[in-house]
């Protein structure tokens, strides 16, 4: 029996990046032979156990046969005899099927090490077309290790269109297609996994809600990159930079940037390129995407908000005391701040999303910052003490919080209008 530490552990040590969990393969053992050891088993289609020590896992070598359609449609043989060459065959990029040995040695059988160093996303064998989810998976990949360069491979993407155009995507549930996504949406470039998915033609399968904002116009006034899917993509990216060490949900804040324009792909062609009513319009297509991938309800909710609302976020500056009022109440900031700070980070990276104004000021950020505490500063429990009961409390609060904001808008209106920002989005 010989044992192999193998894929991202192998493949992170070698890019001098940190190792977050290690795999082991096992060549020459059999599923009695482990237990024996005292290993447990936790695999169902295929045998993986957990170090009765470390609780690291460790799994025979195998070999996959396709049987069927989708991701699961495989036998598996993970007999004795299968070689550790077999097991590293079965992988989807070269990078990802580098072992090594207990001794340190590298067992390298298909160029991955020289891939790292050319910085190559490259498909092992043809039978990667079997698993339309490494599609999905190499799309990731790409956004994982764009900033260190790496790029697919051209025959890699070749395979991953025809992937797309097959039909096989069909055959991916929505918890696959949503954990892959998941985990993109945490990479430093996840914008990188949309547009590779794009160009590979698998939005158009899995995605057509930001796939539809493709070549949509936008004023190159306001939007000098125009695209609707570009503009998107560049405002996903700097929802990336700017939730990176913020007390926030950063995966539900990249996703809500990623959706919060999704109505623009439903404006009347005789608008264009203007998107009146482009908020209340993407609201429909967000519950689709949502039901359709089972999207967490936190994420769903937040996407909802800074769709409907990023637009008046935009035009604080302008708003009424009247109106400010209703929206705090409209996005619950007394309860809910942190959420309501996820909204003011979509909408500065909607602000900056744009080619030219990367480095834009955004002072509606905090201007509402101020208001919301401000209006959040009316006692509550002083109310009450009052002897206001029932729904009499509410229009007191109300009152209350008016007043707040309408004093304290007197007072900075005029030091923000100073420093406003062009609009983002007419």
């Amino acid at each position: 029996m010989k044992v192999y530490l193998v894929g991202g552990a192998v493949r992170d040590r070698l890019l001098n990046l940190k190792v977050q969990d290690r795999d082991w393969v096992v060549v020459g053992a059999t599923q009695q032979q482990l237990i024996e050891q005292g290993y447990l088993q936790v695999g169902k289609d295929f045998p993986v156990f957990l170090h009765p020590q470390t609780k690291e896992e460790y799994a025979l070598a195998r070999t996959e046969v396709k049987s069927g359609s989708g991701y699961t449609g495989f036998i598996c043989d993970f007999s004795p005899h299968i070689s550790l060459e077999q097991d590293l065959c079965r992988r989807d990029l070269s990078i990802n099927a580098i072992a090594q040995d207990q001794q340190g040695n590298l067992h390298d059988p298909y160029r991955g090490v020289a891939d790292l160093n050319a910085r190559i996303l490259r498909h092992i064998s043809p039978a990667f077309a079997e698993d339309p989810l490494r599609v999905l998976r190499v799309a990731r990949f790409a956004a994982r290790y764009h900033a260190l360069g790496f790029k697919i491979a051209p025959e890699t993407l070749s395979l991953m269109t025809e992937i797309s155009l097959s039909g096989e995507l069909g055959h991916l549930s929505a918890e696959r297609i949503w954990l892959e996504t998941e985990k993109a949406l945490a990479e430093k470039d996840p914008q990188i996994y949309f547009e590779v998915l794009h160009q590979v033609g698998a939005l158009a399968e899995l995605f057509p809600e930001i796939e539809n904002l493709h070549q949509v116009p936008n004023p190159a006034k306001y939007h000098p990159e125009v695209d609707s899917f570009i503009h998107t993509m560049l405002v996903l990216k700097q929802a990336a930079l700017l939730s990176e060490g913020e007390d926030v949900h950063k995966n539900a804040l990249r996703f809500a940037a990623l959706c919060h324009d999704l109505g623009k792909a439903l404006t009347p062609q005789a608008i264009l390129p203007h998107h009146y009513g482009h908020e209340k319009a993407g609201l429909v297509p967000i519950k689709n995407l949502c039901q359709r991938l089972k999207v967490p309800v936190y994420y769903r909710e937040l996407a909802l908000l800074c769709c409907e609302y990023h637009s008046h976020v935009h035009k604080a500056l302008e708003l009424r005391p009247g109106t400010i009022l209703k929206l705090f109440n409209q996005l619950d900031i007394w309860r809910r701040p942190r959420r309501f700070q996820e909204l003011m980070l979509v909408c500065l990276a909607d602000n900056r999303g744009r080619t030219g104004f990367e480095q834009s000021p955004y002072p509606q950020q905090a201007f509402l910052q101020e208001l919301q505490l401000a209006a959040a500063a009316v006692d509550v429990k002083a109310v009450i003490a009052e002897g206001f009961e029932k729904q009499a409390i509410r229009e007191e609060l109300n009152r209350r919080r008016l007043a707040a904001l309408s004093k304290k808008l007197a007072e900075i209106r005029p030091l923000f209008i100073q420093n406003q920002s062009p609009p983002s989005l007419y």
